[in-house]
């Protein structure tokens, strides 16, 4: 098995990934509560089991803090799309529809509500199964499945042209009851 240290550094990635989209872009706060997750993971390594991916117990972690850091707060502040940094930007875009497009879809994300977000960028950014999101978020699989559902239908509102109508969700074989 791997040391603790490689388990920690291979996840920072996908930690700092995902605080930059919690915190719209905001790069400072993004690696402070990075820097936050991975301390107090260090700090109570005897409670992860060691059983699968540390992934999604650094995703509780770190969910944890954000939701004590807002609570502090009171609110969380939006940030307007011109004042994002170019690291939040979308990097080598073909052409100016694209970065349109790009733009849009950032702006959708932080119009989700946060637990909305999470639950979206938990499962569709980092691939985690909705029962490891459940696991991070302290929340029921259900309840994960009905988040990402509203989140998805949201999201498509936000970016969709008026009048454009939704696509229709496709059945997979054996994938459907029958009753």
């Amino acid at each position: 098995m791997a040391d603790r240290h490689q388990l920690l550094t291979e996840q920072i990635p996908h930690l700092r990934r995902y605080a930059r989209v919690l915190y719209a872009g905001r790069t400072a706060d993004a690696d402070d509560l990075v820097q936050d997750t991975l301390e107090r993971a260090v700090n109570k390594w005897g409670l992860w089991r060691g059983a699968g991916s540390v992934r999604p117990w650094l995703f509780s972690i770190m969910h944890n803090l954000f939701v004590d850091q807002c609570a502090l707060r009171h609110a969380q502040a939006a940030e307007a799309l011109d004042d994002l940094p170019d690291s939040a930007q979308p990097a080598q875009v073909g052409t100016q529809d694209l970065r349109l497009e790009a733009l849009e879809l950032l702006a959708a994300l932080q119009r989700l509500s946060a637990p909305l977000r999470e639950v979206l960028l938990l499962v569709a950014v980092e691939g985690l199964s909705y029962a490891e999101t459940a696991k991070a978020l302290g929340v029921p699989t259900g309840t994960v499945m009905s988040r990402l559902s509203r989140a998805r239908g949201q999201l498509w509102q936000h970016t969709s042209a008026e009048g454009t109508q939704r696509p229709a969700l496709r059945v997979i074989d054996g994938q459907r009851s029958v009753g």
